[in-house]
């Protein structure tokens, strides 16, 4: 303990009755988690009743924790911003429930396959239809998938592409209590998605989990992921709520708002494993409320002649941190990656890719686009690596920013690693502006008010990935938020109807 010595005056200045103690300054890379520690390893691992192995593979991920900076990429340690994120105070779910008090065909939604709704540390719903089932195809927990398979999770877990130079990945590694796992054997193409929904957002409370995927030799798999808000009260768990479908945006602050008195946390990975002639479609929808903190990681293995397609949209949250791994080992293989941030307020987005192209022939098209109103920020960074047994690559990485306020602010850094110069392509491109007045000027020219003619260009900049959310009420769902958030930023707007945005 210091202790501050000498006269009146000397030290730290007495607090000023009934004026509220200004909080401790946080330095940009602080990370300022209070449970990342080995014994709570222990006590998370002891309490799920793992095995000594998953045990030692959190132990190896804490271990490394420790020293890691929060961002190793010397090109982008400029942009490491967590000073919103206020986290000494929460508290992390270290058990998580393996089941749903339900399991019925009745909780599937319409033209969907399966769902698992996870509600704060419960399992909502987890239902499969009978095709599915009978094909062969695996829906359950990662507690659940133990229980019955422990030899396929070890499999799974073991084949994870994490990357080991992460801090926040090895954090959820070390400490994630809950966990869905995703199989569909070789042969099986199901034509319609399965539903992941996360309702998350108890203040004060840490949830971290990890999504396995794997999927066989010419089979086929849709997901599309909701992340919702679940509006429980300080201190509250689902088990002392309602449990049930939660509606998108149901009941969360607004953006914009002041937030939280404590923050919530959410951290969760989604490991994608391909086969050969493979195809795999992840749609993933954010919209947490304005009190939430997320730190993200998706990896993508991609077999011979596959193809895995990225379709993500980032609405909601404080303050996100996301990252996107794409390792093309396969001869053929193929990656298409599009993501897209509307944000206000003082959110920010921290947003990294990075594709690797190992194999012979692969092709990588990767496109991130941001719209910033009020004081919110982005980062959109993205790396292609092109290594030397990766004859005939073909690979595109574009970043863009469209800045609807002066104080909105956006980076755009890609970059590209060549080991092999035989290329079809190795390209990148980036921007960061305003909105083009010459197509304001054209759509105002045709009778088109100057309000509509800027959501119309807004709107439609993010459109192509909205137009790639496989499920038809998941992109009305995502053309909604979108049109409720540009709305909320204009209040002295006229009323009007959904626009159709221009692709």
């Amino acid at each position: 303990m210091t202790v501050a010595t000498g006269g009146p005056g000397a030290g730290a200045a007495a607090p000023t009755p009934g004026v509220a103690a200004r909080p401790p300054r946080q330095a940009p890379a602080d990370l300022t988690v209070t449970f990342a520690d080995e014994s709570t390893v222990r006590r998370v691992s002891a309490a799920l009743g793992e095995p000594d192995w998953l045990l030692g593979d959190r132990l190896a991920a804490i271990a490394a924790f420790g020293p890691l900076p929060v961002e190793a990429n010397r090109l982008y340690t400029p942009y490491v911003d967590l000073r919103t994120a206020r986290l000494a105070e929460v508290r992390l779910y270290e058990v998580a429930a393996a089941a749903p008090g339900r399991s019925a065909a009745s909780e599937i939604p319409e033209g969907a396959a399966g769902i698992v709704e996870l509600r704060e540390d419960e399992v909502a719903a987890l239902a499969l239809d009978d095709e599915a089932r009978a094909a062969g195809v695996i829906l359950d927990t990662v507690a659940g998938l133990r229980a019955r398979d422990p030899d396929l999770l070890r499999r799974l877990l073991a084949g994870s592409q994490l990357p080991d130079d992460d801090k926040l990945a090895q954090l959820t590694r070390a400490l994630w209590v809950q966990g869905v796992v995703i199989h569909v054997p070789d042969g099986v193409r199901l034509e319609r998605p399965i539903v992941l929904r996360w309702a998350l957002g108890a203040p004060g409370r840490a949830l971290l989990s990890r999504t396995l995927v794997s999927v066989g030799d010419d089979a086929q798999l849709t997901l599309v992921e909701e992340q919702v808000p679940s509006d429980l009260p300080a201190g509250a768990t689902a088990g002392t709520a309602v449990a049930g479908t939660v509606e998108v945006g149901a009941g969360a602050p607004a953006v914009g708002a002041p937030p939280q008195a404590s923050q919530s946390l959410y951290g969760g990975t989604t490991e994608v494993r391909l086969g050969r002639a493979a195809n795999v479609a992840v749609a993933s929808l954010q919209d947490f409320s304005i009190g939430q903190v997320i730190f993200q990681h998706r990896a993508g293995v991609v077999g011979p002649a596959s193809t895995l397609h990225w379709a993500l949209a980032q609405l909601g949250s404080r303050l996100v941190r996301s990252r996107v791994d794409n390792r093309l080992e396969g001869d053929g293989s193929s990656v298409e990656q599009v993501e897209i941030v509307f944000g206000s307020a003082d959110q920010l987005f921290d947003l990294t890719s990075y594709t690797r192209h190992l194999g012979r022939d692969t092709t990588g098209n990767l496109l991130s686009k941001a719209v910033l109103l009020d004081h919110s920020r982005a980062y959109l960074k993205g790396l292609i690596s092109i290594d030397k047994p990766a004859h005939g690559t073909d690979s595109f990485l574009g970043e863009f920013g469209m800045l609807l306020s002066k104080q909105a602010r956006s980076v755009a850094i890609p970059s590209l690693e060549i080991d092999q110069p035989d290329c079809r392509r190795a390209a990148h491109s980036s921007s960061v502006g305003p909105i083009d007045e010459g197509q304001l000027f054209y759509l105002e020219s045709r009778g088109i008010p100057p309000f509509e003619a800027r959501k119309f260009i807004v709107l439609g900049f993010l459109e192509p990935v909205v137009a790639r959310v496989p499920l038809a009420d998941a992109q009305d769902r995502l053309r909604d938020l979108l049109d409720a958030k540009w709305a909320a930023a204009q209040p002295s707007a006229p009323a009007s109807g959904r626009a159709t945005a221009a692709a």
